[in-house]
Order: structure tokens, then C-alpha cells, then sequence
């Protein structure tokens, strides 16, 4: 029997059905993945600890429109009868004939099928053994994670992150460019680049860099190409003068220091 909710299908996105989860926590970790990539409709199957859990909602980090929709069912047949397609995530190769998919393949068939209108959803199992077969027999196919055979283990929350990371990527046509990107400053223009290389060129003489004095073309001509590859912009080159404006204070004043010894 089913608590917290009607029979009516979501939607938006698959329903993130968790089988005997054990701590709330991670309960909460899974409603936070899920928010992140606006998924919404979480069920719980037995969990260990019941429900409410005031540690999934602690954990959840203000994703309570997750906590506060969770609805509770006594057995996987319950949260998953009004679906028309589901998944079984496992790590473990199953003696099933089942297709067995990776998460990119799996979430585009889910956003397939949402467009048809279908209810779908993905299991999710215990946190130390996952799902057992019979469970992984309810569903129609399995998807699975390429991790390192050698440390496959995934704990639940991970899981259901690469799995709605998966679903908000399939449905943007191939558009992975990240959320913000970083304000680009306008290029530096010739001329100051120009005052720059004289302003270099004037302090390295006074040091004494351009010696002898026949390698003074080529030496020029190294930095030149040095500082216009490096296509600095308006801002990089006004900070490079300034560095060099400091470094000259100091030599002047370091000499003055020695003329007053």
C-alpha cells in the first residue's frame, strides 16, 4: 500500500525509485542529485529507518520539494505498477537476458519514451547488495556504469547522480556547455602592446640585460615574439606594467640607497 500521493503518472522526468533504503541520509544526498537536474518524483520502498526523516531532509540541502513529494510503497510491484518502462541500475553481470545499456543510451530511451507520454523510472537497491533478482527481473532492462571493474562500487547517491546528469544531458541535443562561463576581457590592443615592449625594453636596458651589445636585435626580437604570442588582454598588459613600474621603483631606489652609502 502506497502513502504521500495518487496514481498519477510524472511526467517530467523518471521516478527514482530507491528499494530498502537504509539511512536517511542518503536518502537526502539522492533527493539533492536529483533536484540538481530537476528530477522530482522519488520513491521509497521499506525504508529501514521509516518516514519522515528529519536527517534526509537535512541532507537534502533545500531540495524539499523532493523530501516533501516522497512517496512511500510496500514493494517494488506497488511503486512501479502505473509505469511503462523501467530500469535496474547493478553492477553485477545477471543471469538475465535482459538488454543491458550505459546511462547515455538508457536516458536517451527514457526522454524517448516521456515524449510518448510514458511513465518511467529507475530502480535503485540497498546500499551494501543492491537488488536482488528478482527485483532486477521486474524491470524491463538494466543499465549499468563503466566504472573500474576493479572498484565498481557506487553508493546510491553517485548512482542517482550519473543517472539524472544523464537525463538533463540527453535532453539537450547534444548543448553540454556549462551553465555560466567567464567574462572575457577585451584583447590589448597594438598600440599597448607597443608601450609595453618599450616599457619592457627601456627597464631591461638600464639593468644592463641587452649585452653584448650585438645581441641586442635578437634578444629584442625574442621577447617581442615571446609577449605577442601570449595575446594578452587590455588588463594583462596594464598589470605587466605595473610589475615592471614596481621593479624599476626599486632598482632607483636601491641605487639611490648606494649613492647615499
Amino acid at each position: 500500500m502506497s502513502e504521500n500521493g495518487g496514481d498519477e503518472t510524472v511526467t517530467r522526468g523518471p521516478a527514482i525509485i530507491l528499494v530498502e533504503p537504509q539511512l536517511g541520509e542518503n536518502i537526502g544526498m539522492v533527493a539533492r542529485a536529483m533536484a540538481n537536474f530537476g528530477l522530482a518524483d522519488l520513491r521509497l520502498v521499506n525504508p529501514r529507518d521509516g518516514w519522515p526523516s528529519e536527517k534526509a531532509r537535512a541532507a537534502a540541502s533545500r531540495a524539499d520539494h523532493v523530501i516533501d513529494a516522497v512517496r512511500l510503497f510496500d514493494t517494488v510491484e506497488e511503486a512501479i505498477s502505473e509505469l511503462q518502462f523501467v530500469y535496474a541500475t547493478t553492477a553485477r553481470p545477471r543471469d538475465s537476458f535482459k538488454p543491458v545499456r550505459g546511462p547515455e543510451t538508457a536516458a536517451a530511451e527514457l526522454r524517448r519514451r516521456a515524449a510518448e507520454g510514458q511513465g518511467t523510472g529507475i530502480l535503485f537497491g540497498r546500499e551494501r547488495w543492491g537488488l536482488n533478482n528478482h527485483e532486477v527481473g521486474l524491470a524491463d532492462e538494466i543499465v549499468t556504469f563503466p566504472v573500474d571493474p576493479n572498484f565498481a562500487s557506487l553508493n546510491i547517491a553517485q548512482a542517482v547522480l550519473l543517472m539524472s546528469y544523464a537525463w538533463q544531458a540527453a535532453g539537450k541535443n547534444g548543448d553540454l556547455a556549462p551553465r555560466f562561463s567567464a567574462t572575457e576581457p577585451p584583447p590589448a590592443s597594438k598600440e599597448d602592446l607597443f608601450r609595453l615592449f618599450q616599457h619592457l625594453e627601456s627597464s631591461l636596458d638600464r639593468a644592463g640585460y641587452f649585452f653584448p651589445e650585438a645581441k641586442r636585435e635578437v634578444l629584442t626580437q625574442n621577447l617581442r615574439t615571446m609577449l605577442t604570442k601570449a595575446n594578452f588582454s587590455e588588463p594583462e598588459v596594464r598589470t605587466l606594467r605595473g610589475v615592471i613600474k614596481a621593479f624599476d621603483h626599486e632598482a632607483r631606489r636601491q641605487g639611490e640607497t648606494k649613492d647615499e652609502g
